[in-house]
């Protein structure tokens, strides 16, 4: 039974290790392909940052080229220029030349000048609507008329008979073409080239060459001197040369002494450097190992950190959402009950706002109905009043014509009696009598309407209290209706 035990397990073991074997072949696999994938992506990386930089240096190339294009044109042109006019002479302006040529600067003005033909053409377009769109051109030929865009050609009939018609037109077409062959004619002469003379020809001479320039001949003293000149100049260049080499050497004398130091190095010492560097590379070759066995660790304790996290981060974000939902119906119910307080406060000042006003249109009406009563009461009062004083005045007219006729039957009774001291008597009694009683009744008519004035004034200021004690109620209740 142990014996079995033991080989069961041994062939786990192996089977085991089997598996390992693979699945480390598996990541040797893996790690083989992302290796292989980085290279490749850095070489990928390397091969378009040297393309932008060789296109980049292309284009400066041939930006550099094309400048010294220009620059080669503009010199070249330059020197025709000045060998044109060697003499250095200044020449004027020969306007008949200029306007005689039509390749001069005035008929074909050249651009490095400065001039611009074409700057400013846009102004002497024509834009009409007329003539730029169909609608346009349909509205022009509406107003053109019919013989213009249907044209009615009638060709004349001509008689074949032996009439003077048909003698007339042969005898003018006879008379156009005897003057379409004049014409040809002396055009054909006019633009006749005549033959030149064969054995007379012109000698053109050629223009006289301009004398060639010449230079001073410099004395013996300036000779020597620009000659040590020259050799100051070439020893101050070497030194200076010298001295960059010297800086040179100074600046890279550890890398000599490192060059120097590995050509004198020995065999011995060569075979150490060696075994050293073997066992550097078998450290790192472990280091790598440790570290990408650290790093697959690291991935899939990252991993599960990772799917945790997120988890989590899920759980919190739905969290964090539902409080906001949560939030947000709390503060709509928060609004909606303050806008029902508001409405139910609005409501209640506008209901105690209309029996304010129902209250006031009540104690208006009631003071109306008493004014009503009032005023009835002295337009009956009036109406008596009047009557009393009417029939009064009546009884007074009746007592006054029976006294009147009393008093004219005593009066023709005395006057056919009475003499002429008598008569004048009377009339200052008369006079008296009527002069004294007028003034008594103006002072008391007087008396009546001040009377009657201080009555009026007194009802005026009641009901005109009453009516701005009314108004003031009302302004207020209006006032503070609202805010209510």
């Amino acid at each position: 039974a142990v014996v079995s035990t033991q080989s069961t397990g041994r062939k786990e073991w192996v089977i085991r290790e089997k598996e390992i074997e693979k699945l480390q072949q598996v990541r040797l696999q893996v790690l083989k392909q992302i290796l292989d994938k980085r290279e490749n992506d850095n070489n990928k990386t390397n091969t378009e940052r040297l393309n932008a930089i060789w296109s980049k240096k292309q284009v400066t190339k041939e930006g550099k080229f094309k400048k010294m294009r220009m620059e080669n044109i503009k010199s070249l042109r330059k020197l025709t220029e000045k060998r044109e006019n060697v003499e250095g002479k200044l020449s004027r302006r020969d306007v008949v030349n200029d306007y005689s040529s039509f390749a001069s600067q005035v008929y074909a003005p050249q651009t490095r000048v400065g001039v611009f033909l074409d700057r400013g053409s846009e102004l002497y377009n024509v834009k009409n609507r007329y003539l730029n769109t169909y609608e346009g051109l349909l509205e022009l030929e509406s107003f053109l008329p019919d013989y213009v865009t249907q044209p009615r050609i009638k060709i004349p009939s001509l008689a074949t008979g032996k009439g003077g018609a048909q003698k007339r037109f042969k005898k003018r077409q006879r008379e156009l073409e005897d003057t379409a062959e004049l014409i040809r004619v002396e055009k054909e002469a006019q633009f006749e080239v005549k033959a030149p003379p064969r054995f007379l020809q012109k000698v053109v001479r050629p223009p006289p060459r301009p004398p060639t320039p010449s230079v001073e001949v410099p004395s013996e003293e300036e000779e020597n001197r620009d000659l040590a000149v020259i050799f100051l100049q070439q020893i101050l260049r070497g030194r200076a040369v010298q001295n960059m080499m010297q800086e040179g050497k100074e600046k890279r004398m550890e890398l000599i002494d490192e060059l120097r130091s590995t050509e004198a190095l020995k065999p011995e010492e060569e075979k150490i450097i060696k075994e050293q560097k073997k066992e550097a590379r078998g450290t790192q070759r472990k280091q790598r190992m440790m570290q990408h066995k650290n790093e697959l660790a690291h991935e899939i304790l990252e991993g599960m950190a990772g799917r945790s996290v997120g988890q989590m981060a899920d759980f919190l974000s739905k969290e964090l959402v539902r409080l906001q939902e949560e939030q947000r119906i709390h503060a709509f119910a928060l609004l909606a009950e303050r806008k029902r307080r508001m409405q139910e406060a609005e409501e209640s000042g506008w209901r105690q706002v209309e029996e304010r006003r129902r209250l006031e249109e009540d104690e208006i009406w009631r003071q109306m109905v008493n004014c009503h009563q009032g005023t009835m009461d002295s337009y009956l009062e009036e109406i008596i009043t009047r009557s009393v004083s009417k029939t009064a005045d009546e009884q007074a007219r009746a007592e006054i014509h029976a006294k009147a006729e009393k008093i004219n039957e005593i009066a023709y009774d005395i006057e056919s009696r009475r003499d002429r001291l008598q008569s004048e008597d009377i009339v200052a009694a008369l006079v008296y009598s009527f002069l004294l009683p007028e003034v008594e009744k103006e002072t008391l008519r007087e008396e009546v309407k001040k009377e009657q004035r201080r009555h009026i004034l007194a009802a005026h200021s009641v009901i005109h209290g009453q009516s701005a004690e009314i108004e003031r109620e009302r302004s207020s209740s209006s006032g503070t209706g609202p805010e209510s």
